[in-house]
């Protein structure tokens, strides 16, 4: 489904990424993990439009997605979450995730304006599916209540529900359970396996070693802007190359 190809990004005279090659296909739950500077947060802001690489190919489905703006990568198909929660706190639960419908909602400024049947059912319809999209996340029984009340666990969840409302083919978790405790944890991680039994395509970013070794059926390791090692938890776990990169290597 994603394809990156010899993908480089260059921040003047600085190499974050170098020849980068990955491919995410359809129906895996894909995580991509490495140290701290690896360069894992730019693959996402190169894939999502945010930065633009300095050398390679971004495809999803075999179409090009270099020299898109976000909104046309969203509405290719790819939603994402940040390792910061971006959530609008003085809105509804149900308000934020039909902020993520925008793209698919038919109706005109006048029409809106107006109040015309046209927006009045647009906007029944986008309630609907918001409240559905919550319940996958229990959070349906607080669809009225606002943002900012919300323990820091659900609002991580209500984040992942607006990605979802953009209906795409690809959801990219950029540390979907960083600050969370252990419990909290667990809970997302049956939850985000449901979604993927939806049908989803999830590519993820993850520091959690259990969290993506025990949901990911298939992870790549960057170091150092190259990608060192790639294949099933198992093989990641056990390859000298990442625990080097990891934990160093005695002299």
């Amino acid at each position: 489904m994603l394809v990156l190809n010899n993908v480089s990004k260059r921040f003047g005279g600085l190499t974050v990424l170098e020849d980068m090659s990955l491919r995410v296909p359809a129906g895996t739950l894909y995580g991509l993990i490495g140290p701290n500077g690896s360069g894992k947060t730019t693959v996402f802001n190169l894939v999502t439009g945010l930065l633009a690489p300095s050398a390679g190919t971004i495809t999803l489905n075999g179409g090009s997605l270099i020299g898109l703006k976000p909104y046309h990568v969203t509405r290719r198909g790819i939603a994402r979450t940040f390792q910061n929660i971006r959530i609008f706190k003085e809105m509804t639960l149900r308000e934020n995730v039909m902020v993520g419908m925008h793209s698919h909602l038919s109706y005109r400024t006048m029409q809106w304006l107006l109040a015309l049947p046209n927006y009045r059912a647009e906007e029944k319809r986008a309630a609907a599916r918001a409240d559905e999209l919550l319940s996958w996340m229990n959070l349906a029984d607080r669809a009225g209540v606002m943002a900012n009340n919300l323990s820091y666990g659900d609002q991580r969840k209500l984040e992942l529900v607006r990605a979802l409302a953009t209906d795409p083919k690809l959801l990219l978790l950029d540390e979907p359970v960083a600050g969370m405790n252990s419990g909290e944890k667990r809970e997302l991680m049956h939850e985000i396996e449901r979604i993927a039994a939806r049908g989803y395509t999830i590519f993820m970013i993850e520091h959690d070693m259990r969290f993506v070794m025990g949901l990911c059926s298939q992870i790549a390791v960057l170091h150092f802007g190259r990608i060192i090692s790639e294949g099933k938890p198992e093989e990641i776990r056990n390859d000298p190359a990442v625990i080097e990169a990891y934990l160093g290597r005695e002299e």
